[in-house]
């Protein structure tokens, strides 16, 4: 696999549907990464007005977002710490809340050992089920609706190209630096 001058691993441009889906995924994974790299406590809590979003925030959310999807729909697994102790009706935005009490080093270990878990789960349902792992269901919104493990991928690919633009903007903002 290539790596980009940004640190980040670049999709085959010819796989198998899993092996795309993931490949992407890694990719904006590392974009986040990289918009995140090198900053200190102070500058993942800088916001832009009028938004209140920062880079810290990001990545909790995202750190959240890979737990859910893969841990608590996928997995069909209760909920973790540090998601587990959070009132959500009370704090609906308590994911992205908890970057203004961690330290810059806290953050970033959330974040990627949410993202080894994910990559955990998802290896371990292409063992389960090789040839039908993005088929298999699982049941999601409280059991009203069943995803596929493929829509969760894509979903998540989603998810950090959105956000991956909002640290475009943030980080620049922060440091003047830019990229793709």
């Amino acid at each position: 696999m290539n790596i980009d001058e940004f640190g980040r691993p670049e999709p085959h441009f010819a796989g198998s549907e899993l092996d795309t889906l993931v490949q992407f995924l890694d990719y904006q994974r590392a974009t986040l990464e990289w918009k995140t790299r090198g900053l200190d406590d102070e500058a993942l809590r800088r916001s832009i007005h009028p938004t209140t979003m920062t880079l810290g925030g990001l990545l909790t959310h995202l750190a959240w977002v890979e737990d859910f999807w893969f841990g608590t729909v996928v997995e069909e697994q209760k909920p973790i710490e540090p998601w587990l102790r959070f009132n959500w009706d009370a704090n609906p935005d308590g994911d992205w809340a908890l970057a203004r009490t961690l330290g810059a080093a806290e953050i970033r270990g959330l974040w990627e050992e949410a993202v080894e878990r994910s990559r955990g789960i998802v290896a371990a349902a292409v063992e389960r089920d090789e040839a039908g792992a993005l088929d298999v269901t699982h049941p999601a919104w409280g059991g009203r609706e069943q995803v596929s493990l493929r829509w969760v991928l894509v979903h998540m690919i989603e998810e950090y190209a959105r956000h991956n633009g909002h640290s475009d903007l943030l980080r620049e903002a922060i440091d003047g630096e830019t990229g793709e």
